[in-house]
Parts: structure tokens; C-alpha cells; sequence
């Protein structure tokens, strides 16, 4: 018989700043980090106001995670320390591992709306030092479901019988999902996975409550997650799902680490200027 997940804990995005002065609305951080494992930070854009988001992202370093960029609406130019360079485009996703040291820079383009979203997952610690890559996910790559109630975009992982991409390190399934005015879904997820979702647009109804777009749900144990839109209303959320790390994190902004020592080692090669050799 299946289990439907209740709510664990309820996060509501907050505005904040950050690059070199992106207006944007953070929704998981430091506080998170124990209760969302392996999921770190979770950052979403919503702006129809080019001065919010054109300043960007410059030239700037990670070590240890994993960066997942998705578009909805808008345009956002990337370049990395590994050669890589080019625009995410509506529909496309950025996953990239930062490994053992990585810089790159994320430039917003002016559009008429500029709408996503950047979580970061983190690496194990027998990972944490691996080879950076850059995952470039196209619109075409992203599996599609489709009934009368939703659009499931498959982002990685699978639903339905639908796949994604398959990541190279943390196995986690991203779905995005659509739904029909005043329509309920049924996910199937692992039940001893990190499950939460992520009110995009729109309000959702869970468990009989309404939650606003743009708040975090962290699920409680159990085989599927029952989420619907309002009547006379859509509705679009993100569902994430990923296995535990059970980790020490030691996080000091865009590096993440186990111990504080692996910290300190990795600032002071930013300074000696042998952090990506």
C-alpha cells in the first residue's frame, strides 16, 4: 500500500542579494543544511526588472559540490575555468561539478522575464576532490510525461517510465512539474531518500494547506507525494529527491568541505593562486 509523504518542515524563500548584486530569493542556506541533505542551497530567480539580475555572477570559485542552473524564461550566459562557454536557454539546465576547484561566472541577458532557479547539491567526501566537469543539459535531453492534469519535465532521474539525464556523482531526480487549474498529481519517490519540493509558480495545495509559490517542502518518509493546484489556478513546482550524505559539512561561501582544515587549505590556495591547477 503506498505511503504519501507529510510535511516535515515548511521553508519560505526570503529576499536576498548576492553576486555582484542580483536580487533574487534564497530559500535554503545555512539553516537547512541537516534537514535538506544533501541539498545545500537553493536560490530562485523572478525578475522583470533587467537592473535586478544584469550584474551577475563574475568570475568566482567552488569546490566540493555540484551547481544545477535551470531556466525557465530568460537567457543566462556561462564561462569556466575548464573552456567551457555558452547560454542556458529556456527549458536548459547547468549542472556542474565543481570537483576539486573550478571558476566560472553566470551573466544574466536582459529578457522580458527572467525566471529559474540554482540549487547546489553536495559532493561526498570521497568525491569532494574529483575531477570538475560541466553537464550541459538541453531542452531536447529533458524527458517529457504528459496526461490531462500535468506536464512532468524530467529533468534527471526518471517518472513514469520517462527518463532524464543520469548525473555522474549524486544521484538525484529533478522533475519539473505543470499542473492543470485545480489538478492533483501522485509521485512516486525512494522512500529513503531526501524529498522535497519547490513552489515555483503559483500556490499548491498539500495535505488540505496552501502554500505560496516560492516556498520549500520538506516531505516526510514515505513511497509518493501528493501535491495539487487551486481551482481556477495552475500551478508549477520543482520536486527534488536525493539519497543522504550523513556528512560534516564545513561550508565558507561558494566552498564546501567536510572539516574546517579542508577549508582553510582551500582558501589558502585561492590566495597562492594554485586552486584550479
Amino acid at each position: 500500500m503506498k505511503k504519501t509523504r507529510t510535511i516535515a518542515r515548511i521553508v519560505k524563500g526570503t529576499p536576498a542579494v548576492d553576486g555582484a548584486g542580483v536580487k533574487l530569493t534564497r530559500v535554503l542556506g545555512g539553516n537547512t543544511i541537516e534537514d535538506f541533505d544533501p541539498f545545500l542551497m537553493l536560490d530562485s530567480f523572478d525578475s522583470t526588472n533587467p537592473p535586478d539580475y544584469l550584474r551577475g555572477f563574475p568570475t568566482h570559485p567552488h569546490r566540493g559540490i555540484e551547481t544545477i542552473t535551470y531556466l525557465v524564461e530568460g537567457t543566462l550566459a556561462h564561462q569556466d575555468s575548464l573552456g567551457n562557454k555558452g547560454l542556458i536557454t529556456p527549458g536548459a539546465c547547468q549542472w556542474m561539478t565543481a570537483g576539486r576547484g573550478i571558476l566560472h561566472q553566470e551573466m544574466p541577458q536582459e529578457a522580458e522575464r527572467f525566471l529559474g532557479l540554482q540549487l547546489w547539491l553536495n559532493l561526498p567526501a570521497a568525491e569532494k576532490m574529483t575531477e570538475p566537469k560541466y553537464f550541459d543539459i538541453q531542452p531536447e535531453d529533458v524527458g517529457v510525461a504528459q496526461d490531462s492534469c500535468a506536464t512532468v519535465r524530467v529533468i534527471s532521474g526518471s517518472y513514469e517510465g520517462v527518463d532524464g539525464v543520469k548525473p555522474h556523482h549524486i544521484q538525484a531526480t529533478l522533475l519539473d512539474v505543470s499542473l492543470k487549474e485545480g489538478q492533483s498529481i501522485e509521485i512516486p519517490v525512494k522512500e529513503e531518500e531526501t524529498v522535497f519540493i519547490f513552489t515555483l509558480l503559483g500556490d499548491v495545495m498539500v495535505e488540505g494547506e496552501i502554500f505560496n509559490q516560492k516556498t520549500a517542502l520538506l516531505m516526510k518518509d514515505g513511497d509518493q507525494v501528493e501535491v495539487s493546484a487551486l481551482p481556477g489556478q495552475t500551478a508549477r513546482f520543482i520536486l527534488a529527491s536525493a539519497p543522504a550524505l550523513h556528512e560534516p559539512v564545513a561550508w565558507g561561501g561558494p566552498i564546501v568541505m567536510n572539516t574546517r582544515e579542508e577549508l582553510q587549505q582551500a582558501f589558502s590556495e585561492l590566495r597562492a593562486g594554485t586552486f584550479i591547477n
